[in-house]
C-alpha cells in the first residue's frame, strides 16, 4: 500500500508541475499576442500616415507648380484633354485558343468520323 501511495504522490507531484509549466507558457503566449496586436496597431497608424503624406505630396496643383518650376531642366508639358486614348485604339492580343481536353484526346471513338468507304453530302 505504501507503494501505490507514494506513486500517486509523484504522480500529483508531476501532473502538479505540468499544470504549473502550461501556465507559464500560456501566459507567455498571452504576452506575446499582446505585443503584436501593439505592433499591428502601430503599423496601421504609420500606414495612415504614409497613405496621407502621399496624398499630400500628390496634390495636382503641387505637381503642375513643380512640373513648371522644372520646365527647361525636364521637358514636362502640362496635361492636355487630346493627349489621352480611348479604349478601342489598344491593340489586344487574339485569344489563345482553349487546349483539348485530356479524356477527348485519349476517346478513339468512331463517332463523327468519316471512312474511305463513306460519301460526303455536299452542302
Amino acid at each position: 500500500m505504501r507503494f501505490t501511495t507514494l506513486i500517486a504522490a509523484i504522480l500529483v507531484i508531476g501532473l502538479g508541475y505540468w499544470a504549473y509549466h502550461q501556465t507559464i507558457q500560456t501566459q507567455m503566449a498571452d504576452r506575446d499576442v499582446d505585443r503584436l496586436q501593439r505592433q499591428i496597431a502601430a503599423e496601421h497608424e504609420r500606414l495612415s500616415v504614409l497613405r496621407a503624406e502621399w496624398a499630400y505630396l500628390n496634390r495636382p496643383d503641387r505637381l503642375r507648380e513643380l512640373a513648371l518650376f522644372n520646365f527647361e531642366r525636364l521637358g514636362l508639358l502640362p496635361l492636355a484633354p487630346d493627349q489621352f486614348g480611348d479604349v478601342a485604339q489598344i491593340p489586344f492580343p487574339a485569344p489563345e485558343p482553349e487546349p483539348l481536353a485530356p479524356e477527348m484526346l485519349q476517346n478513339n471513338s468512331s463517332v463523327g468520323q468519316i471512312t474511305v468507304d463513306e460519301e460526303i453530302e455536299p452542302l
